[in-house]
């Protein structure tokens, strides 16, 4: 006589299937129960109170406000234009005759400054008081038409 071809391994295999598809028709049934469908639309419904945060419950009509439609700005508003000297003033901080260029500190700012040889309207030193202006360059901001104070 031949022998049973399931092995204790396939057997114990065949209970784990089972029981996982027990396990798993169990939480079926559990979430149709406890499902929310049908309820209606009240159940769904979200409110938002007076500080912007999602509640369940109606807001308060005595705490309505009326709001203007022409007071509500749709964008970003426009800037004032604001007057500036483009010439500011500053203090060499750093400059070599030899290679030709420099760093100005500015005043107002503490930002530094690229200046080149080109940039400049008179012979300046390290630690000069100068006035200049700023225009963009190849790798950021230099100062142009510098000269002394």
């Amino acid at each position: 006589m031949a022998k049973s071809q399931q092995t204790f391994s396939k057997i114990e295999k065949e209970k784990k299937k089972q029981k996982k598809r027990e396990e798993k028709l169990k939480k079926k049934e559990e979430r149709k129960a406890n499902s929310n469908k049908g309820n209606g639309l009240d159940s769904m419904i979200a409110y938002v109170d007076e500080n912007g945060y999602t509640t369940d419950t109606p807001p308060d009509p005595t705490k309505k406000k009326k709001i203007k439609a022409e007071n509500i700005e749709i964008g970003v508003p426009k800037r004032e234009k604001v007057e500036f000297d483009p010439v500011r003033k500053g203090k060499v901080a750093f400059f070599n005759d030899s290679k030709g260029y420099g760093f100005i500190n500015d005043d107002e700012t503490e930002e530094r400054y690229f200046v080149h040889v080109n940039g400049l309207t008179q012979e300046v030193k390290e630690n000069d008081k100068v006035s200049f202006e700023i225009e963009k360059g190849p790798k950021g901001m230099i100062a142009v038409r510098v000269k002394k104070i």
